[in-house]
């Protein structure tokens, strides 16, 4: 990836993100992002033709995902 690129995937300063850079600040993949935009647990809104991911929405995202976590069992 080149620097610019970087430079957009971290831009504190944006207010809407593609898919793709909600996708990069989750680390997860285009395809996943956009099934939990469809599922309605990642916020999406649409600008004419064109889907956005509030940038607040990405760490609310991450902080519900944290309160209904549910550590994994070890064997004992």
């Amino acid at each position: 990836m080149d620097t610019a690129r970087l430079a957009d995937a971290i831009d504190p300063t944006l207010v809407l993100l593609t898919v793709e850079e909600a996708a990069r600040r989750l680390q997860i993949g285009r395809t996943v992002c956009y099934r939990l935009i469809s599922s309605g647990e990642l916020e999406s809104i649409t600008v004419g033709h064109l889907r956005r991911v509030p940038a607040d929405a990405v760490p609310e995202f991450v902080s519900r995902r944290r309160k209904n976590h549910h550590p994994a069992r070890t064997a004992a």
